[in-house]
């Protein structure tokens, strides 16, 4: 057997989208399934089509300790982890709650310092009783691979033995629909990654978090392993605000950065869990991304046709699906695509395939790069 005592790997996970538990979301996008739907959540906004986990939108403090709940039972730990490192992050926050402030009309203030961007990460952090490091990454996005990388760091560089680490997101407001909407970037009907016929991008609410540990930890207490973090590429480029730099951006950067620190070839990576968020910008520059670095060929999917785009914890919930892929060995179709656009072996239907090595991308608004290898 491997001897993995210096290994940083995953041994509990938990995620809730708007289809569900992980087994549930596993579940459903195997058979095909989206949990996105028309919805009119705000009557000032019209009817857009959402990934929503209820008929109203979640608040994201229930949204955190869920996840965190699962998180804790699927890692078989409990309470206090007194020295366990916290990185959880969120691109919107406590935005919601700041926009119900803004039209209330009796004069009722919440406490403020409850509705910081941090609230997830403190929240986490205190349930779990911790005097280790805590940190709340924000980088559009890819946040949930960011977070990911920092929990990576704090174990590798000794700080911890074990880190909470994710990203959680409730981002459908009036505000994020009207700016998605002026910014022509929300789809009328539904999320259709890397179609000929894609529309844009569809919000969703959700998050995942994991338990990133050493090897050593994992196998004196006898954990299940999901997998190991090999490595990741972290870049920006401020190109844009929200256009991706071209090919030979920071984009192909990070992947070369995560293959690096993976001691991986490019033929070595088996799959490819896409950004894909069904934008005419994003397929287009990802697809061209891949074909660039990786003219071999590689296996390639986005389960935002499914999920919804859940922003800065997407990168999260593709983590947690990845491994997932590789503990079955079997990887998720491409719900939505009917017609690709794109020269690329694209996975349309659940395919039966051995994963040692997957990466997940990320790319946010700002030039925010996020790459992470995932070794089984």
């Amino acid at each position: 057997m491997q001897n993995i005592r210096h290994d940083v790997v995953v041994t509990g996970i938990g995620l809730i989208s708007c289809l569900g538990s992980l087994q549930t979301t596993w579940s459903s996008i195997v058979q095909g399934k989206s949990g996105i739907k028309l919805q009119q959540p705000f009557a000032e906004l019209p009817v857009y089509p959402l990934g929503l986990i209820n008929s109203q939108p979640s608040r994201i403090d229930n949204l955190t300790q869920k996840i965190l709940l699962a998180t804790l039972i699927d890692a078989k730990l409990q309470i206090p982890l007194l020295e366990c490192g916290v990185v959880i992050g969120s691109s919107r926050g406590c935005q919601a709650t700041w926009e119900e402030l803004i039209v209330q009309k009796d004069g009722h203030i919440l406490n403020w310092l409850e509705t910081l961007p941090h609230q997830s990460a403190i929240a986490t952090a205190q349930y779990l009783q911790t005097n280790a490091p805590v940190s709340a990454p924000t980088a559009a996005c890819a946040t949930g691979i960011w977070a990911l990388a920092r929990g990576y760091e704090l174990i590798k560089t000794g700080r911890c033995e074990r880190v909470f680490a994710g990203a959680v997101e409730a981002p459908i407001t009036p505000l994020t629909l009207a700016a998605f909407e002026r910014m022509g970037a929300l789809a009328s009907t539904g999320c259709y990654p890397f179609d000929v016929k894609r529309e844009g991008l569809v919000l969703g609410e959700g998050g995942a978090m994991f338990v990133l540990e050493t090897g050593e930890s994992a196998t004196r207490r006898q954990a299940k392993i999901y997998g190991k973090i090999s490595g990741f590429g972290l870049t920006c480029d401020a190109h844009h605000i929200s256009a991706p730099k071209a090919t030979n951006g920071s984009a192909a950067r990070a992947i070369k950065q995560a293959l690096e620190r993976s001691n991986l070839e490019v033929q070595a990576i088996d799959y490819i869990h896409a950004h894909g968020t069904s934008t005419s910008l994003n397929d287009r520059h990802e697809a061209q991304l891949i074909k660039h670095i990786f003219p071999q060929g590689v296996a390639v999917s986005s389960t935002k046709g499914a999920t919804g785009h859940t922003l800065g914890a997407s990168g999260a919930i593709n983590v947690a699906l990845t491994l997932i892929e590789m503990k079955h060995s079997y990887l998720l179709p491409c719900v939505g695509l009917i017609n690709s656009e794109f020269n690329l072996d694209l996975v349309t239907q659940p395919r039966k395939k051995q994963v040692h090595h997957a990466m997940c991308f990320s790319f946010g608004f700002g030039g925010q790069n996020a790459v992470i290898t995932l070794s089984k």
